[in-house]
């Protein structure tokens, strides 16, 4: 995902590529332009979130900002690195930057252990400001995040279940209520599918990869969430009405 804030255009966990392992992209890979930002951030390390060939394609100017502990991961990938951690604030690329706990295993596989932690985002150029979370289960904390403008909110997964790692889209139109969000985008569902899930499980594929839009309108509605919905692009650009 790609968000625009007063000309300044930042990417999340950017995946630009047609395929990894079983996932497959149903959809046209991103356009040269998907690389370009003035800053890129990482939730986690996992491969579907810290995808180094599409790290590559930025400009290596670019600085990309990573959870502390990252180790030898990005060695010889020749880019500015900013190692946080939840609790950081930092002022980078014009933009302010609060660093956020996430519930999630942060850890690269399960081969490969690190200490680094899984992170959530709040980042504002000073008159407009956007909620990225990461992926996550439900926190007690969302209603400290603070007002926002937009609210990037997961509402699936790409495995067999969601787990309590996740948030369903129930508990994404609560999150968007937490913060306060004035528009909400529904992200990570639906990009990539698993290859058999269909097949095998096809309750399940039903459950996490066809219905979650719908789901997530309908809980906000529901809710009474007053944030707008927005149609799931690549990137956004907020402009204050």
């Amino acid at each position: 995902m790609s968000v625009e804030l007063g000309g300044i255009r930042v990417a999340t966990d950017p995946l630009l590529t047609r395929r990894l392992f079983h996932l497959r992209r149903p959809s046209p890979v991103p356009p040269p332009e998907a690389a370009h930002a003035d800053v890129v951030l990482i939730s986690h390390l996992h491969r579907d979130h810290l995808h180094l060939p599409s790290l590559r394609r930025f400009d290596p100017a670019v600085p990309v900002v990573v959870p502390r502990g990252t180790g030898s991961i990005f060695k010889g990938l020749g880019r500015q690195l900013v190692e946080v951690e939840p609790g950081d604030s930092l002022d980078l690329a014009g933009l302010h930057l609060e660093v956020l706990a996430a519930q999630h295993d942060g850890c690269r596989s399960h081969y490969e252990k690190s200490a680094a932690p899984a992170l959530g985002f709040r980042f504002t150029d000073g008159t407009t400001s956007c909620w990225y979370p990461g992926d996550t289960g439900s926190r007690a904390d969302f209603a400290h995040v603070g007002p926002v403008d937009l609210a990037a909110v997961p509402i699936g997964g790409w495995g067999t279940t969601l787990g309590d790692e996740h948030l369903d889209p129930e508990q994404a139109a609560a999150a968007v209520a937490a913060v306060g969000a004035r528009w909400a985008l529904a992200v990570h569902y639906g990009t990539f599918w698993p290859m058999t899930l269909r097949q095998l499980k096809p309750a399940n594929h039903r459950l996490l990869f066809v219905t979650p839009p719908a789901r997530f309108r309908q809980a906000m509605s529901d809710s009474g969430v007053e944030a707008e919905p927005l149609t799931p692009e690549h990137a956004v650009r907020l402009e204050l009405a």
